[in-house]
């Protein structure tokens, strides 16, 4: 079991909350509001990053709560906790076997991947969406791609704010930071290409499948260490003018093609643009646990409700298949009667019980 057992604290909606799963398969049914999704959100701030809302961390405490908010789960031999106290509501605290440690510790432990309705306009969106739905498939494949992240990003910021400083900035320290720029820049867009490659394998392997077979592709910056610091170098000045840095894996994007229509999934309709995130999300689970060696997690927000019954019975099939652990949301419990053995729990006004 990925997670065997999961304690909120003061988060959202749930004032005291404990949930131990005894099935691979969690289904969380309840009305609108009832904190289905908030649990989901609890579980996905076991990996990096700002979660699946990408919310404050002052906002996910309970209102009317003490202040702060804890989140504490079993995995493995391992006790996991992160939350906030009171006194510093926007400070993430992680701690891995009652030991202090760093959010990006967090990926070498377990693998997350979600989706949710709020995805559903992903394609339509800008660019950095699509980037950061690629990095976090990428962090669960590659523990590694959040240490580059962060060193990348803050070179990024620091360099950025040199070349916006009225006085001349100092090229040994412009240089210094572009070559860390390329280094770790040059890793992300390398982990990013790979993880691709092996999702196009992936998905040709289940190119009979009932759902939207998508093609994957990444655009923008490409290069080697080399050829993105000598960039950096000669782009000082249009830098400079336009305020922010215009070379590097940070301008990529996701492209997404409908195989079978031949069509960019921005131009798709809603059903198959979902459709088309599933496949990957799909294809991403089974190679994680193919591959990563470490235990997966795949949280699902509402995705049952817009399939029909056939489409519902090949997704739980796949999902079953993958081995991972799946969390599932829905209002109606009815919409998982051919999911088979799971556990089953129903969520209102803030609390977990049995169904």
């Amino acid at each position: 079991m990925a997670i065997a057992r999961l304690a909120l604290t003061d988060f959202r909606n749930h004032a005291d909350a404990l949930i131990a799963p005894d099935e691979p398969m969690i289904v969380l049914a309840g009305e609108n509001g009832a904190g289905k999704t908030n649990v989901l959100e609890a579980l996905s701030l076991l990996a990096p990053g700002r979660g699946l809302r990408g919310a404050a961390l002052r906002d996910m405490a309970r209102q009317g709560g003490a202040g702060g908010f804890a989140i504490s789960a079993r995995i493995g031999d391992s006790q996991i906790g992160t939350g906030t106290e009171a006194a510093a509501p926007d400070k993430r605290q992680v701690r891995i076997d009652g030991k202090t440690a760093s959010a990006n510790a967090l990926s070498g432990l377990l693998a997350v991947s979600w989706l949710t309705p709020a995805m559903d306009r992903l394609f339509l969106e800008s660019p950095g969406g699509r980037r950061r739905f690629l990095d976090r498939l990428v962090l669960a494949r590659d523990p590694l791609h959040a240490h580059h992240s962060l060193r990348y990003e803050a070179a990024m910021r620091a360099r950025n704010a040199l070349l916006g400083d009225d006085a001349p900035a100092d090229p040994a320290w412009l240089a210094a930071l572009e070559a860390q720029m390329a280094e770790h820049g040059a890793a992300i867009d390398t982990a990013r290409r790979a993880l691709i490659a092996e999702l196009e394998e992936q998905i040709a392997l289940s190119a009979q499948s009932l759902f939207a077979r998508p093609g994957l592709a990444l655009s923008g910056w490409e290069g080697d260490e080399g050829a993105l610091r000598e960039a950096l170098g000669t782009g000082r000045s249009r830098d400079r003018a336009a305020g922010r840095t215009l070379a590097g894996p940070h301008r990529g994007d996701l492209l997404v093609r409908h195989i079978a229509k031949d069509q960019d999934a921005a131009l798709c309709s809603t059903g198959e643009q979902k459709a088309l995130l599933l496949s990957i999300i799909l294809a991403h689970a089974e190679l994680v646990q193919a591959r990563s060696g470490r235990p997966l997690v795949i949280l699902l927000d509402e995705v049952a409700a817009h399939l029909d019954p056939v489409r519902r019975g090949a997704l739980f099939e796949r999902l079953r298949a993958t081995g991972g652990q799946v969390w599932m949301t829905g209002t109606e419990a009815s919409l998982f009667e051919g999911l088979g053995a799971a556990t089953r729990l129903h969520v209102a006004h803030g609390r977990v019980e049995q169904a």
